[in-house]
């Protein structure tokens, strides 16, 4: 098996072990949700925040270019599954990149300077063209994210459903 491959594998498997154990309720974002609300409609274009149940909880629902991102505070990048990701962004998350408050912002103001940084290559690239130009907005964002899932991590059980919902 391809070590990436494995360690992803092993990533995964251990997702719901490791959310019980260091639960992400506990991560208080700095921003302001109720400005993130404002600041997300600019994300809704592309994006949308489906709970694992279907419930959209933000967005329009047929919207596919961009991943759901429910539970995106604590999770791995590049795992929404059946999600088509840039190669780069995918080889950040084989590397453990984890959305943090501060990774969150990085990437989102500009998210191609943040893979090339993050992965030491200047050629990569990741498919997200918009970049949040204040970090207060960015800050924001995370902030109103992570209220509506309450910070939990992306089940990879869940996920499915909430794909399909949203089709």
């Amino acid at each position: 098996m391809n070590p990436r491959l494995f360690f992803v594998a092993a990533l995964l498997a251990a997702a719901p072990a490791l959310a019980e154990d260091l639960p992400m309720t506990d991560i208080v974002p700095t921003g302001d949700a109720a400005a993130g609300e404002a600041a997300f409609r600019q994300c809704a274009t592309c994006h949308h925040v489906i709970a694992p149940d279907g419930t959209v909880l933000a967005g329009r629902a047929n919207v596919k270019t961009g991943p759901n991102l429910y539970g995106v505070a604590g999770r791995i990048s590049g795992m929404v599954p059946d999600f088509r990701y840039s190669a780069s962004l995918k080889q950040a998350g084989e590397r453990g990149k984890i959305y943090d408050e501060d990774t969150f912002v990085a990437y989102a103001k500009d998210p191609s300077a943040f893979l090339k940084e993050f992965l030491g290559d200047p050629s990569a690239r990741g498919n997200m063209t918009y970049k949040v130009r204040k970090e207060e907005d960015a800050r924001n964002i995370y902030a109103y994210l992570h209220s509506l899932s309450g910070g939990a991590i992306w089940p990879a059980e869940a996920a499915p459903a909430a794909e399909e919902a949203s089709q």
